[in-house]
């Protein structure tokens, strides 16, 4: 046995295990808003944050270590006040940054409430089906997804795509396959109040939140309905499928209904979870985060539908053309952009 390889292996172990721990701390100082009010004072004791937010010192003192421990706060010692810099205001605090990654541990509690249904999958090499998971987790995926929707998806991703953007100025029509809670449909409709837009997915809870989402923003130029990819009906200037293509059953015939409902000129856009073409390319902290998630809720979802293809989170540009182009028909697929988490795909008919 080679003793530094020990200590290091023991060293990556407990910075996990550190991470793990950190989970319920860090889902209570986003709920309780803990992080924004710290970040609102700018230095704080225990008791000052209560005050600030009417929670107990206390607990609060035991918090705070914990999170000076993990680097998310800083402590100084010489005046045993706490604080946080710019950066991890950026990360823990700023709900809009695109870098807002508190939410993610909020993906991470659910994940592990999948546990006993996702091990009991592994005997068996069934499905679970997205309805039967964590009940929190529709809920946790939204809120992990929606800052990089907030921040991309209107002022990058929409304008790579040649024309695009005045096509739905003037006025469209787009379907948001696998809408979930409908957080990019209400971001579009928001931006393209001369389009319309109508949001789809299979998960009926989710249909429900996309509704009550959509009216508390008045807008009448979206509605959303309970569906499969290939059960899609209309004509479309534009279809958008948000990180689930890899999670559908089957990912070919979705993608060959949607190339069947374009108007002339249409496109896709598919935003897939950044990723290289082979294991060794993703071996690194991205795709750690994605190959965990996709072994926890993206295989299992896949596999309890239709025929089960389970691309997996972590597919990359390769398969996802073998699928769409080779697969569906479409005549090209093309990276059009891209950020540290999402590969932003282009298909045309």
């Amino acid at each position: 046995m080679n003793e530094n390889k020990l200590n290091q292996l023991v060293g990556n172990v407990l910075q996990d295990l550190g991470g793990a721990f950190s989970v319920p701390l860090v889902q209570i100082g986003e709920r309780l808003g803990i992080y924004q009010a710290m970040h609102e004072m700018g230095v704080c004791t225990a008791e000052s944050l209560a005050e600030k937010t009417g929670l107990d010192h206390r607990y609060l003192q035991e918090w705070l270590c914990a999170q000076a421990a993990s680097n998310y706060v800083n402590f100084d010692a010489a005046n045993s006040t706490f604080f946080m810099t710019p950066e991890q205001a950026f990360v823990l605090a700023d709900t809009d940054s695109p870098f807002y990654l508190a939410p993610a541990f909020g993906a991470a509690a659910a994940f592990a409430q999948n546990e006993p249904l996702v091990r009991s999958a592994f005997k068996t090499g069934e499905g679970i089906a997205w309805g039967e998971q964590s009940q929190c987790l529709s809920c946790a995926v939204a809120k992990f997804f929606r800052p990089g929707y907030q921040n991309h998806l209107v002022q990058a991703w929409l304008p790579a795509i040649s024309g695009m953007a005045e096509r739905l100025e003037q006025g469209a029509m787009v379907a948001d396959v696998g809408c979930g809670h409908g957080i990019t449909t209400t971001l579009m409709a928001q931006a393209f109040p001369n389009s319309k837009f109508i949001g789809v997915d299979l998960h009926e809870q989710s249909i429900i939140e996309a509704r009550k989402h959509a009216e508390a923003h008045n807008l009448t130029n979206l509605r959303f309905e309970t569906g499969l990819a290939k059960e899609i009906h209309g004509k479309y200037d534009l279809v958008t499928v948000f990180d689930c293509l890899h999670d559908m059953g089957d990912p070919v015939g979705g993608m060959q209904s949607i190339r069947q409902s374009f108007k002339e000129g249409g496109a896709c856009m598919i935003v897939e979870p950044m990723a290289g073409d082979s294991i060794a390319d993703n071996l690194n902290p991205v795709g750690r985060l994605y190959y965990s998630a996709s072994t926890m809720v993206c295989i299992p979802t896949s596999l309890a539908q239709e025929t089960g293809t389970a691309l997996g989170a972590q597919a990359g540009e390769k398969r996802l053309r073998d699928v769409v182009v080779e697969g569906a028909g479409f005549a090209s697929l093309k990276r059009i952009t891209e950020t540290p988490f999402n590969l932003v795909l282009e298909a045309k008919a």
